[in-house]
């Protein structure tokens, strides 16, 4: 099963920039394959503005958040696979989601495919009027 967390960064997004608020991801700068201006990582996090008005050529894909930006001055081009992202928020008041590891479901945790052989119901529901 794909990943749930790229859709929600997207949606999040989009609902945070639609209330004209500024997006901020929390992202694990120790994550494989995080590209972020390790100068301005602490404690294997970093903060990440990526409003319209602070990122260029901004792709949130299933794959990748990927953007232009400039750091102190110097421009950079970030890229973060959506599992190192911990949370997509507003910096005014900080609404937004969290995400953790227990996020992604492993195929353990799925549980077996239900079998195509099986009748949809068993037994016919029981309604009944009170009054």
């Amino acid at each position: 099963m794909i990943s749930s967390r790229p859709y929600l960064i997207r949606a999040i997004y989009d609902w945070i920039v639609d209330n004209n608020l500024t997006p901020y991801l929390l992202v694990n700068a120790e994550a494989a394959n995080v590209t972020v201006p390790e100068q301005y990582v602490q404690d294997g996090r970093i903060i990440l503005n990526i409003s319209p008005q602070a990122v260029r050529g901004l792709e949130l894909t299933n794959d990748w958040v990927m953007f232009s930006a400039r750091f102190g001055g110097v421009s950079m081009q970030v890229s973060v696979p959506p599992q190192a992202v911990l949370a997509v928020y507003t910096k005014e008041n900080g609404r937004g989601m969290v995400f953790s590891d227990e996020d992604e479901p492993t195929d353990e945790e799925q549980g077996p495919e239900p079998p195509d052989n099986e009748p949809s119901g068993k037994r016919r529901p029981n309604l009944r009027v009170v009054k």
